[in-house]
């Protein structure tokens, strides 16, 4: 359930729900990174310098139309500023504070590619392989025939197709494919009875059910592709594109495949613990929140002004995997993304590969129509001549937004621990801080 776009509660899907934590002790080897290019900026007092109080004004107005609490930390040329609006529990006065640990829902997909591309740099994998070649017979679906597999997709898949409709072909769909949302395969979160699972009354009888990455996976691939690989977009040539956190479900997969180890063995190896990411972690089945952490709150697809507000602060993580299912600070965030597109993380050739961005198809995702989406980043358009890199997510009870520039100098990450209210709100924070040269 780890949401793209949160337009409207309406609008919050699963992938909201793609995300969740607990994490064992992992004793393992990692190679020391090298320090960040640039010494950290001086913390700055919590009213801030004078660039951010518009930022302020804004959160303040995001609290005061109902968004219980949110927060947002900014590191730039003048330093870091903390800002907070709101309260961590409702009916408290207790305010949110920037060290709060909360689902990061979808911005998981950035930390998913990351550590894909180290495996590709490691040799473990290409991004060019296939799906079948790490998963045989897992991507099936409307008309694959699992027994025939790509024997029968050379010799018949034209006249198959014609006859039968659109089918999975996972010879064709390769990791790149899932990494930037050009594979086609539905998102087992727009699927009907699964979101109903999750809606009103039915969270409280679902909250704590264990689902497999197969489940998850089967659900989508009960309903036919969106549309085959080779019609999806690529750099520079728009084309048909779809986000779909199947895809994130089936990467992780094979990254656990091409390692043999877990997916949160993989995170922790390569990105927490070279990072030192002390509040981040990889749930797994945990449904609880680690501490210090503000309650979560949501209207479970409903809408108007009688929708009711529930606590959803518990729940079962493996209902996002590795789609959405991290837990971190404001100040985590900002650390990976800055030192990731500092090229930092990882090397000349996988740090092409993340940016070589494709058009995307619509404004599914949470951005517009205009911005384009690399390996697990999106390069969102803020207004005219404004650009910043990052992602949304957002999963029941947690609205996350990270963006960054272009050289990771300039960060932002911003938490509402709600999922309702007004998109443009958010775009309104964002913009401020990231569009203040723009005439």
């Amino acid at each position: 359930m780890a949401h793209h776009g949160q337009q409207k509660s309406s609008r919050l899907l699963l992938t909201g729900l793609a995300g969740i934590a607990g994490l064992t002790t992992l004793a393992v080897a990692t190679t020391a990174l090298a320090g960040p290019s640039h010494p950290p900026p001086p913390r700055l007092p919590a009213k801030g310098h004078a660039t951010h109080q518009k930022t302020q004004a804004v959160l303040n107005e995001i609290a005061a139309q109902g968004t219980p609490g949110v927060i947002a930390q900014v590191r730039d040329r003048h330093g870091v500023w903390d800002g907070r609006a709101g309260v961590r529990k409702l009916g408290s006065e207790q305010p949110r504070s920037t060290h709060d640990r909360f689902r990061i829902a979808s911005v998981t997909k950035t930390f998913t590619a990351t550590v894909l591309l180290k495996l590709e740099a490691e040799g473990k994998l290409s991004l060019d392989d296939s799906v079948a070649k790490w998963l045989p017979g897992v991507v099936h679906g409307k008309g694959y025939d699992k027994g025939q597999g790509k024997r029968h997709e050379e010799r018949h898949g034209k006249r198959h197709e014609e006859r039968h409709g659109k089918r999975y072909r996972p010879h064709h769909i390769t990791v790149r494919h899932l990494l930037n949302h050009t594979s086609g395969i539905f998102d087992y979160n727009m699927d009907a009875g699964f979101r109903a699972k999750y809606a009103g009354d039915e969270f409280d009888r679902n909250r704590h059910v264990r689902w497999s990455q197969e489940d998850l996976v089967d659900i989508a691939l009960a309903h036919p592709p969106n549309f085959q690989p080779e019609e999806g977009s690529r750099p520079g040539r728009p084309g048909k594109w779809d986000y779909s956190d199947t895809n994130y479900v089936l990467a992780g997969m094979v990254m656990e495949k091409a390692t043999g180890r877990s997916y949160a063995h993989e995170v922790e190896r390569l990105v927490i613990r070279p990072l030192n990411l002390r509040g981040t972690s990889v749930p797994g089945i945990s449904p609880r929140l680690p501490s210090p952490h503000a309650r979560h709150y949501s209207t479970l697809f409903e809408d108007g002004p009688r929708a009711k507000v529930r606590d959803v602060t518990e729940f079962s993580p493996t209902v996002a995997f590795s789609a959405g299912q991290m837990i971190s600070t404001v100040g985590d965030v900002n650390t990976f993304l800055s030192r990731l597109l500092a090229g930092e993380l990882l090397p000349p050739a996988q740090q092409r590969q993340l940016l070589d961005a494709v058009p995307v198809d619509g404004d599914k995702g949470h951005g517009g129509p205009q911005d384009v989406y690399g390996l697990g980043l999106r390069h969102f358009k803020l207004a005219e001549g404004c650009w910043a890199w990052g992602h949304g997510g957002m999963i029941p009870g947690s609205a996350t937004r990270t963006l960054a520039s272009a050289d990771g100098r300039q960060v932002m990450t911003m938490n509402r621990n709600g999922d309702w209210g007004e998109q443009r709100l958010e775009d309104a924070a964002v913009e401020t801080e990231f569009c203040r040269s723009v005439p």
